[in-house]
């Protein structure tokens, strides 16, 4: 299942930003978008040496393991143009090593916690450019059945 989203959910007015700087205005944004979606926000950057997840909800009795990937852009004509191309998907990065290092972590996390219920692993592609305040919003729920 796929949602996306347009939204301008961020107040930003400098013109450089660091990669950690995107990836942190991609996650509020993404936790802004599930809260709105009805979302509970569990955790935030739940960290280990061998992996980490952005972000930990839950909705409906069922625990969300979502990884944002997010990239930025300089205009908004630049982020429509790479839409309409179908070039450099945040989501893409989400691949088989990426993956495997989720699992670790959820199965950690899951363990920590002693959680034994339903859950999955979901993605937020954020495109952003934080000029105009402007993003797009891509959800891909249970990324792995």
């Amino acid at each position: 299942m796929c949602y996306a989203h347009e939204t301008n959910l961020i107040n930003m007015t400098r013109n450089k930003f660091t990669t950690k700087e995107i990836g942190n205005l991609g996650e509020e944004i993404a936790c802004k978008y599930l809260k709105n979606k009805g979302f509970a926000i569990l955790e935030q950057n739940y960290w280990r040496k061998w992996g980490e997840l952005d972000v930990i909800a839950k909705l409906d009795e069922i625990v969300h393991f979502v990884e944002v990937k997010t990239v930025s852009y300089e205009t908004k004509p630049d982020l429509k143009n790479a839409v309409a191309r179908g070039t450099w998907r945040p989501e893409e990065q989400v691949h088989k090593f990426k993956l495997k290092k989720l699992y670790k972590a959820v199965e950690t996390w899951i363990a920590d916690k002693k959680y034994e219920g339903e859950w999955q692993i979901d993605v937020v592609a954020i495109r952003v450019v934080p000029r105009e305040t402007y993003a797009s919003v891509k959800y891909l729920a249970n990324i792995i059945e």
